[in-house]
């Protein structure tokens, strides 16, 4: 099992077939996952889990998500891509193109620095 998932992790698919043959053991030993679900207890500790989760993210999350989403991925790679795919559309050369122009690449003495 550990070398499955040191090579590359277990697929959706195989945790859609895990979670199967887990309701079959549940169900093997008669216990209705329904009941379970619609407890009061397990309806308290949803209750919880679901105030806190959303409490965290008003409180702590949601600022700095916001502030990643908008001023890093919009503003920086999202309008760079943007600008680039119009220049491409537009048959001019994209800011890698121009960039490139101005490289200077020292020559190379046949061995790895």
């Amino acid at each position: 099992m550990t070398n499955l998932i040191k090579k590359g992790g277990i697929s959706i698919l195989g945790l859609i077939v895990l979670a199967f043959i887990g309701i079959l053991v549940l169900s093997y030993f008669n216990i209705s996952i329904k009941s379970v679900v619609q407890s009061p207890a397990a309806q308290d500790n949803l209750n919880y889990v679901g105030g806190t989760s959303q409490n965290l993210w008003d409180e702590y999350l949601a600022a700095p998500a916001h502030y990643l989403w908008q001023d890093v991925w919009v503003n920086i790679f999202w309008q760079g891509f943007i600008n680039n795919m119009e220049r491409i559309r537009d048959g001019q050369p994209t800011v890698f193109d121009n960039a490139a122009k101005n490289l200077q690449v020292p020559p190379t003495t046949g061995g790895i620095q």
